[in-house]
């Protein structure tokens, strides 16, 4: 990846340092970011990442800086902030800024009646916090090639990035990697209930559930073979996991939920989105 393009004079200007933005830029530092190129503005940011910024140098403010044109403008606070967020970062974004938003629910549309210019959403997972993060982007017309670039640069150092040519597609985004995280998490907490119900003591069942999951995770990221395949590999003829597997794959078995669960959240992230 390449930051060449922000300097001191050119900066990254990130608004809200919070769990995103903190793992945002502790991927960028990592990835090899200048640290006197970027500039964190948030008021009371986490200790973890006024540790960070402390050790490698990198400014802080607790308001928007005066003087600044940024060259990106990554803003990244809740949704519910973004109202009075962008009026007040409104003097960071020049004729060559690329303004970044992860605020669920906040449409180009309005961001451009705030800031104009070139205007990216994008909606990334928390896996980023470790590098692993699921990142769906969407441009305006005022985007350029190299505003795209250096943005994929950007949100690729903490994970994968893809672009949709909708924006409709980033509620769908939203729905099935931005919210998935949680269905994973949920699957460790009720793989535990079972084993517990099986009879396994609760702390044995969570440690080997919190495992299980995890561990499958790591070896569905380092194979390259599809999901389907490694689950057969997992499957011998009229075994247990067939056995199992016959449950979850039934006509109402995991597909149709997980089929209304996606949906719920993407209506959810539409009707958010005004």
């Amino acid at each position: 990846m390449s930051f060449s393009e922000l300097t001191p004079a050119s900066p990254l200007v990130l608004i809200g340092a919070g769990k995103m933005g903190g793992a945002l830029l502790a991927g960028w530092l990592a990835g090899g970011l200048d640290p006197k190129a970027v500039t964190v503005v948030d008021p009371s940011p986490p200790p973890e990442t006024a540790e960070l910024m402390a050790r490698h140098g990198v400014t802080h403010r607790a308001t928007p800086p005066d003087g600044i044109t940024a060259r990106v403008l990554l803003i990244a606070v809740k949704p519910q902030m973004m109202g009075a967020a962008l009026p007040a970062v409104r003097a960071l974004a020049g004729p060559g800024t690329v303004t970044v938003s992860i605020a669920a629910g906040t449409t180009v549309a309005t961001i451009e009646a705030a800031l104009g210019g070139a205007i990216v959403r994008a909606m990334p997972n928390t896996p980023a916090q470790v590098g692993r993060g699921a990142t769906g982007l969407f441009a305006n017309e005022g985007t350029t090639d190299a505003d795209r670039v250096l943005v994929e640069a950007l949100l690729g150092a903490v994970g994968i990035t893809g672009w949709v040519e909708s924006e409709t597609l980033i509620d769908a985004v939203t729905a099935m990697s931005g919210s998935g995280p949680a269905y994973v998490f949920l699957l460790a907490e009720a793989l535990t209930e079972a084993g517990i119900k099986a009879g396994l003591p609760a702390e044995l069942a969570a440690r080997f559930a919190r495992q299980t999951v995890s561990g499958s995770g790591e070896l569905l990221h380092q194979s390259p073979l599809p999901p389907e395949t490694l689950r057969k590999n997992v499957t011998s003829p009229n075994g247990t996991t067939a056995a199992a597997l016959h449950v979850l794959m039934a006509d109402d078995g995991l597909q149709p939920l997980l089929d209304r669960a996606v949906a719920a959240a993407k209506q959810r992230a539409e009707e958010l989105a005004g």
